[in-house]
């Protein structure tokens, strides 16, 4: 007799069988169930960690920024980190840099042409970095999903064709 835990499906289409571990899969499942739980955790803290006033605002479902986009938006567009050189730059500090995307969340968000996402565009009214070109900027473009997850950031305005 096999594993009470095992359920074998056959597909009829095939008649190929799949066993099934029912309880090796419970426990896969709550395994990363937690360690999501865990990381959701540690994200925020390191959000919280920041010298940013309102961190509440950053991690809402409706304006929300992940450690990973965090991490994207620096690693593309923070001029200390020379990976992408030809991105556009900012030339703030980290904190001002998440507080101006944190402030952009109270703009209402334009359509993106051929897209799903939406736009929102933050003036500064100071240099905040530069564009491809070279160029000083003074606004920052946030670029989010419908609901609100943002996808990136980056100085100056997008071009469109």
């Amino acid at each position: 007799m096999g594993n009470m835990n095992n359920t074998t499906f056959t597909n009829s289409a095939d008649t190929a069988s799949i066993v099934f571990n029912e309880a090796q899969w419970l426990q896969v499942l709550f395994l990363l169930a937690d360690t999501a739980t865990w990381l959701q955790q540690l994200q925020e803290g390191l959000i919280w960690q920041l010298p940013v006033k309102q961190h509440k605002k950053l991690l809402r479902k409706s304006w929300y920024l992940s450690v990973t986009v965090l991490a994207h938006i620096l690693e593309r567009h923070y001029y200390k980190l020379p990976r992408h050189p030809l991105a556009g730059k900012f030339t703030i500090s980290i904190p001002e840099i998440v507080n101006a995307i944190k402030e952009a969340g109270q703009l209402s968000p334009e359509p993106i042409a051929g897209s799903t996402n939406l736009q929102r565009v933050w003036e500064a009214g100071y240099p905040l970095g530069y564009d491809p070109a070279g160029n000083t900027v003074t606004t920052m473009t946030i670029i989010s999903s419908a609901a609100g997850e943002i996808i990136t950031a980056f100085p100056g305005r997008l071009i469109t064709p």
